[in-house]
């Protein structure tokens, strides 16, 4: 039974199942803020773990990620989960780096209306982008919202703009953002107005996605 944090306002316009990364759980400093920013913004965000991080907080220790053949029906279950409890929703997936991945992966058997992806791991830092990582973004089934900090470790703005992804696939750069989407001190804009930002057109994007 999947179980879930729920950050929900009183007349959500849509469902966002949302995975959390490779390292750190559902309920980290980043799924925490974006989860309230997303919620406060008309978004009903259910949050889950997966196999892998469940029973790291269980039993504690680090294990390392599952693999996408246990990752992608966990992202299944989860999705039937939360839409019996948000029955009648417009649903999308979303999650941060590797669960944004398997959000992609997982768009053609769940069939979203949107997928939300919050710092896309286009390759393992230093490396470049390979094909494994690429495909779930070629033909995705519905329209997807990469919010990308501009020098992000894993897909930066100059590493991105060498690619050629499809119209359905949309960027939302996040200013001199990290692979957290969090700016330098120096770039003028702060970790929380980053934060806001990258939100904002989440929100904006699920809402059209909704219509």
């Amino acid at each position: 039974m999947t179980e879930f944090l729920i950050d929900a306002p009183h007349d959500p316009f849509a469902l966002l199942v949302l995975a959390h990364g490779a390292g750190a759980p559902m309920d980290s400093a980043f799924m925490n803020a974006m989860a309230a920013r997303l919620a406060a913004r008309g978004v009903a965000v259910a949050r889950f773990e997966f196999p892998y991080m469940a029973r790291r907080r269980a039993e504690g220790g680090k294990r390392p990620p599952d693999r996408m053949p246990v990752l992608l029906p966990a992202f299944s279950e989860a999705a039937r989960a939360a839409q019996a409890r948000f029955p009648g929703l417009p649903l999308a997936l979303g999650g941060k780096s590797m669960g944004g991945r398997a959000a992609a992966m997982a768009a053609p058997e769940i069939a979203p209306g949107a997928v939300l992806c919050l710092g896309y791991p286009f390759h393992a830092a230093g490396k470049a982008a390979t094909p494994e990582r690429l495909s779930p973004l070629l033909a995705p089934p519905c329209p997807v919202l990469l919010v990308q900090g501009e020098r992000d470790a894993l897909g930066s703005a100059a590493d991105v703009a060498a690619l050629a992804l499809p119209p359905a696939v949309r960027i939302a750069w996040i200013a001199d953002g990290d692979h957290s989407l969090k700016p330098r001190k120096s770039a003028g804009i702060t970790a929380e107005e980053a934060l806001d930002d990258a939100a904002q057109a989440a929100a904006a994007f699920l809402a059209e996605a909704a219509r």
